[in-house]
């Protein structure tokens, strides 16, 4: 589907501002000059670090850069240093180069007081004064896939679904926060499938939400109700830049975040905050274009094998990529059948209880839906892992299994993975991985991932001092 061409137009004039030499200027021209300069820089997690800028400096970020330490791609999802990594101070904690990602440089409508955001990707400073990508960096890993497909005359075309909850918290066991759902004039909590009185209810925040979006220029489009009490999902256009298209991923999050505590209550995405409702996903739609233009999938018999040989390469990579499609502790929870998440490695034809899923449309329209991801998953990893298996099917002229037809949860098909230290195990020892991603960040990832399951397995679960004390 083509962005609409305002959509276009506006985020095609924001990518030239940003390559002009002096796109800060061309900011404080068209918005006025920020008070701060709030630089972003996505996490091995895809949580957001970064500092505050003054904003009569912030020209500088485009000619010096920001500096911070390397070492932040080795932070586990508390932001702690996972030392087994060997990446922090083993290294003298040497700094990296950030640079602007182009058009990024948006006005921040939630915030207090004047200020401006900008995404940024690290650079790994050399010897002789030039850089280098930093290969601990996601962003990177995308760019990278991107580039190959480019090599085979194949373009990505991507969309992004988010699903998120609107939350509030009480104290509950020990005095831990427990997730509620805020107040509405719906009733008791239950399942409203595509309520209109739900989008009703939370009208002016999920009207904010757009607005905020067209001020920053993300390609929003439909807001839906979803299957849960208080549980929204936002659609964005497909975008020919997929790395555009994760950047919003990433945006749109902080900005149904930051509108969100503006309203007085939480957005939540986490992949599974309430065991008797459904879990939140990250559905991931994408096509491949030819040099043209055109929808490669679509075209005719040609396509139809591209397609099947793609979604092939899904299926064959799967289990030794689930970690980053489902990367949380929590996010296994959201795996289980009849929930509309995929428990199996399956795909078919208009069936949303396969993990890739052909929906229905015009040949121009000709796509594969990637349904794994968790709502809390880094949106350049899992796309990185979906172009690259793509690649793997495609490279090797891999045909998939039949596709399944009618209930998938009850049909013999191998299951993912419901255990987190299985798929970061698989991760850890994959030949695929290794050579998609690379060995070093293959090694760090899952010694984060290790170190992170280590944590919540020391904890022990309220239930247990509520049977056993």
């Amino acid at each position: 589907m083509p962005l609409p061409d305002a959509v276009e137009d506006a985020t095609a004039a924001a990518s030239e501002a940003d390559n002009h030499t002096d796109a800060f200027g061309a900011y404080v021209a068209a918005h006025g000059a920020p008070e701060i300069v709030e630089v972003l820089l996505p996490d091995t997690h895809g949580v957001l670090r970064g500092k505050w800028i003054p904003g009569a400096a912030g020209g500088k970020i485009w000619g010096d850069g920001v500096a911070i330490p390397l070492s932040i791609f080795g932070l586990d999802i508390w932001g702690r240093e996972v030392e087994e990594t060997g990446i922090h101070i083993e290294t003298g904690d040497r700094d990296g180069i950030c640079r602007p990602v182009p058009g990024t440089l948006t006005p921040v409508p939630w915030s207090p007081r004047p200020a401006a955001q900008v995404m940024l990707s690290m650079y790994e400073p050399d010897l002789r004064g030039g850089e280098r990508p930093w290969e601990l960096d996601p962003r990177h890993k995308l760019a990278h896939q991107v580039e190959r497909l480019a090599a085979l005359g194949l373009y990505p075309c991507v969309a992004f679904e988010l699903e998120f909850y609107l939350l509030k918290t009480t104290a509950g066991a020990g005095g831990v926060p427990e997730p509620v759902f805020p107040a509405s004039s719906n009733g008791p909590a239950r399942q409203n499938m595509y309520s209109m009185s739900d989008l009703d209810a939370f009208a002016p925040l999920l009207h904010d939400i757009r607005e905020a979006a067209r001020i920053q220029g993300l390609p929003a489009d439909t807001v839906i109700s979803e299957a849960a009490p208080g549980q929204y999902e936002v659609n964005l256009y497909h975008r020919r830049d997929p790395m555009a298209a994760a950047d919003d991923a990433i945006l749109l999050r902080r900005l149904i975040d930051g509108v969100a505590r503006k309203h007085g209550v939480r957005a939540s995405f986490m992949a599974k905050p309430f065991l008797d409702f459904a879990g939140s996903g990250m559905h991931v739609h994408v096509s491949l274009t030819d040099g043209e233009g055109g929808n490669a999938f679509g075209a005719g018999e040609a396509g139809e094998r591209l397609l099947r040989s793609a979604a092939a390469g899904l299926l064959a990579t799967m289990a030794d990529t689930a970690v980053l499609y489902v990367p949380s502790y929590n996010g296994f929870r959201r795996l289980v059948p009849g929930s509309y998440a995929p428990t199996s490695i399956s795909w078919g034809y208009d069936n949303r209880a396969v993990a890739v899923r052909v929906p229905n449309g015009p040949s121009k329209a000709r796509r594969l839906e990637h349904r794994i991801a968790g709502a809390d998953a880094h949106p350049h990893l899992v796309l990185a892992a979906i172009l690259a298996g793509m690649l793997e099917g495609i490279e090797r002229g891999l045909e998939p299994p039949p596709p399944l037809t009618g209930n998938a949860y009850e049909q013999e098909a191998p299951h993912l993975s419901y255990d987190m230290g299985e798929a970061i195990r698989d991760f850890a020892r994959s030949d695929f991985v290794s050579r998609a991603f690379g060995a070093e960040y293959q090694r760090v990832f899952a010694i984060m991932k290790e170190a992170e399951l280590a944590a919540f397995e020391r904890r022990i679960n309220p239930l247990e001092y509520e049977t056993y004390l």
